[in-house]
Order: structure tokens, then C-alpha cells, then sequence
């Protein structure tokens, strides 16, 4: 299984003391767009999640998704970018496999989340692998 940092997953990791850290979740936040009214649906809300969180796919080759998604809390908008940029470098077959809680604690973004955020967390990634699953 493919662990390398992505991009954003390696500004995220290189970041030393908590605000630069803090400051580079929210940089990787920046890559998301607000969802337009067809994708801003109770749909596409991720459930378990104190900040509203929208996630969905469309396919966008065979056996690939693009998976996109947007929070209206910085942080989470910033860890959501982080795990979308490496769940579109998977195949959907990958995406359901792929230990993402793992990529978190490689990255060190784990012990920087606090217990409702990481619950949140969890649920994005459950919400992805149902869509993977949906869409294989």
C-alpha cells in the first residue's frame, strides 16, 4: 500500500511548532472550492460532524474518482483537503483499502486533531470509502 506524502499531506508534515502547522492546514484548506447548489445538498453532508462537511465523487476516468468536498470549519476544510488529494491519487479498489487514519499519523495532522475533530474525521472517511464503494 502506497503511504507517500502528497504535496499538500508533505507541507502539512515539514511544518515545525504548532502554529506553522495550524497555518499549513489551513494553506491546504485554501485548495477547496465552496460546493455550488447542486453539490451543497443534506446528500452530500457528512453525518457525525460538528462543523458542516460535504463530500461527493464523480467519476471521472474508469476506476477513478474525483472526490471533492468542503467544510466550513477552517481546520477541518484544511485535513479534508489533505485526504481527498491522496484518495484521488487511489483507485476506487485503493480508496477502500487504504488505511487514511494511518496517512493522518504519518503526516503527524493526528495529534494536532482534538477529539470531536478526529470523530469528525472518521466519518469523512467512512463517507469515502461508501463512495468508492458505491461508484467501483
Amino acid at each position: 500500500m502506497d503511504n507517500k506524502l502528497l504535496p499538500l499531506a508533505r507541507s502539512v508534515s515539514g511544518a515545525k511548532g504548532w502554529d506553522n502547522v495550524t497555518r499549513q492546514i489551513m494553506l491546504a484548506g485554501k485548495t477547496l472550492s465552496a460546493p455550488d447548489s447542486t453539490n451543497a445538498i443534506a446528500h452530500n453532508e457528512v453525518a457525525g460532524c460538528q462543523s458542516l462537511v460535504y463530500l461527493w465523487a464523480s467519476e471521472a476516468s474508469h476506476k477513478t474518482a474525483c472526490f471533492q468536498g468542503w467544510s466550513d470549519a477552517k481546520i477541518i476544510r484544511g485535513v479534508l483537503a489533505v485526504l481527498l488529494e491522496k484518495a484521488n491519487a487511489l483507485t476506487y479498489e485503493q480508496v477502500l483499502t487504504f488505511d487514511f487514519a494511518l496517512y493522518l499519523d504519518q503526516i503527524g495532522l493526528s495529534r494536532h486533531l482534538s477529539q470531536s475533530r478526529a470523530d469528525g474525521i472518521t466519518q469523512v472517511i467512512s463517507r469515502l470509502k461508501t463512495l468508492a464503494f458505491t461508484l467501483q
